[in-house]
C-alpha cells in the first residue's frame, strides 16, 4: 500500500493531555460520581443507531458479517500490506488484549490481506502514561494506516481527536462502545468492544441480587478513574439503589492492579466483616480479592464476580473461586475490526456502522461443562481455545 509523507512535525507538538488521575483509595463515605449524563457526553448504543450519522441497516448487516466466516478479497483489490498499530493496556491477567490481536490477525489472513501489526503494551489507566504517551508518538512516527487504541482516560481524547482530524491514521476505538457526541460528524472509523454498561445490568447485578437478595452490604473494587470504572462500577451501584435496600460499604480504585486490589479487599473485610459481596470490575482485581477471601477463609460466604470470562476466570470458576462472570464472545472485536479495515480498503466505510458492541454469556459455578465449552468454542474461535 503507498503511503503518503509522514507527519513527524505534526505529531510531535501535538500535546498530549497529561491530567494526572489520582491511584489512591477513596472509600466509604466518598461522593460516587453520576453515569447520568454519560462521560464526555457520549451516546449510549440505542441514542447513536438512531442518529443520521448511523448509516441504515449497517449494524445489522454488520454484525452478520462478524459471525460468518470471512470472504477472501479478490487478488489485486488491495496492493501491499497495511500497517497497524495497536496500543493496548494488556499487561494484565486477563487475555483480552492478547486475544482481539490473534482474532484480528486471523481474519485478516481469512480475508487475504496482508498486514503488519505493530503491539505495544502498557499497564492500565495513569500508572503507565509516559510510556503510553512514547507508545503514542512511536506509532505515529511509524505512519500506520490505522491505530487501534482504547479511550479510559480523558488526556488522550484530545490527541485522537487532532489525529481523527488530520484523517491519518484512520482510528479504531476498542473497548468502548458509546460514540462521543461532540465528534459528531467526525468520528472514528469504529468504536468496538462489549458494552461495558449491558454486561452489568443485563447479568452481574441481577445476578447477585438474585443471589443476596435485596438486603444487606457490599464492597466495590473500580479499575482506573474514567470511563470503564464509570460504565461498570457507577452503573452497578445504581442497578443496586434502585432495585434494593443493598448498602455500598467502601469502594476503591485499584488502576487494575493486583496488589492494590488485594490491599483495597483486605480492608474492607477488616472494617465490614459480614459484608455480602464483593463487586469487582476487571479480572485482576476479582483474581485478587479472592486471594485475600481464601487466605481469610471467607470465600464460601462473601461473593465475588469476574468480569470478562477470559481463560483465568473460566480457570477460576472450575476451581471454585468466582462465583460467576459476564463472559465476552471475545474475538467477536478482532474480527469486527479486520472487517471495518476490509470495507474502508475496499472503499466502502460507509458500510462500517461506527460501532459495534459483540455479545455476553452469564458462566457461573453451575453452568455445564458441555455449555461452557460451547461458549468457549465461540468466544475462542478464531483466538484458539487452549491459548
Amino acid at each position: 500500500m503507498k503511503r503518503p509523507g509522514l507527519f513527524p512535525l505534526v505529531y510531535v507538538f501535538i500535546p498530549l493531555i497529561l491530567l494526572l488521575s489520582s491511584c489512591g483509595q477513596e472509600k466509604s463515605g466518598m461522593e460516587l460520581p453520576l453515569i447520568t449524563p454519560l462521560p464526555y457526553g457520549y451516546y449510549t448504543i440505542e441514542e447513536y443507531l438512531q442518529t443520521a450519522e448511523a448509516p441504515a441497516g449497517s449494524y445489522s448487516t454488520f454484525r452478520r458479517l462478524v459471525q460468518e466466516p470471512g470472504l477472501p478479497v479478490e487478488p489485486g483489490k488491495v496492493t501491499g500490506s497495511v500497517r497497524i498499530a495497536m496500543i493496548y493496556p494488556g499487561t494484565e491477567r486477563s487475555d483480552y488484549w492478547i486475544r482481539s490481536i490473534s482474532s484480528f490477525s486471523a481474519r485478516m489472513d481469512e480475508l487475504n490481506i496482508p498486514h503488519e501489526v505493530l503491539e505495544f503494551f502498557s499497564r492500565p489507566g495513569s500508572i503507565d502514561q509516559e510510556m503510553q504517551d512514547r507508545q503514542i508518538q512511536e506509532a505515529l512516527q511509524a505512519d500506520p494506516d490505522y491505530l487501534v487504541f482504547t479511550l479510559d482516560v480523558q488526556r488522550h481524547k484530545d490527541l485522537l481527536e487532532r489525529i481523527i482530524t488530520l484523517g491519518r491514521p484512520k482510528i479504531i476505538l476498542q473497548n468502548i462502545t458509546t460514540p462521543l457526541r461532540e465528534w459528531r460528524g467526525n468520528q472514528p472509523l469504529l468504536y468496538v468492544g462489549f458494552s461495558h454498561r449491558i454486561g452489568t445490568l443485563s447479568s452481574l447485578a441481577p445476578e447477585f441480587l438474585r443471589r443476596v437478595g435485596p438486603e444487606g452490604s457490599y464492597g466495590l473494587l473500580y479499575f482506573t478513574k474514567g470511563f470503564v470504572s464509570e460504565q461498570r462500577g457507577d452503573t452497578f451501584v445504581q442497578y443496586m439503589e434502585e432495585n434494593s435496600s443493598l448498602k455500598l460499604q467502601a469502594a476503591f480504585y485499584t488502576d487494575g492492579q493486583y496488589d492494590k486490589a488485594r490491599a483495597a479487599t483486605e480492608q474492607i473485610i477488616e472494617e465490614y466483616p459480614d459484608i455480602d459481596f464483593i463487586y469487582a470490575c476487571s479480572t485482576n482485581i476479582a483474581l485478587a480479592a479472592v486471594e485475600v477471601l481464601k487466605e481469610r477463609g471467607l470465600k464460601d460466604r462473601v461473593l465475588v464476580n469476574g468480569w470478562g470470562g477470559g481463560s483465568a476466570e473460566l480457570e477460576s470458576l472450575a476451581l471454585g473461586e468466582l462465583d460467576f462472570t459476564v463472559m465476552r464472545m471475545n474475538d467477536d472485536n478482532g474480527v469486527a475490526m479486520a472487517e471495518a479495515v476490509r470495507l474502508d480498503l475496499l472503499g466502502r466505510p460507509e458500510e462500517v456502522p461506527a460501532l459495534y458492541s459483540g455479545d455476553f454469556q452469564l458462566v457461573t459455578q453451575d453452568t455445564g461443562r458441555e455449555e461452557r465449552d460451547a461458549f468457549m468454542e465461540r468466544a475462542f474461535r478464531y483466538s484458539g481455545i487452549h491459548e
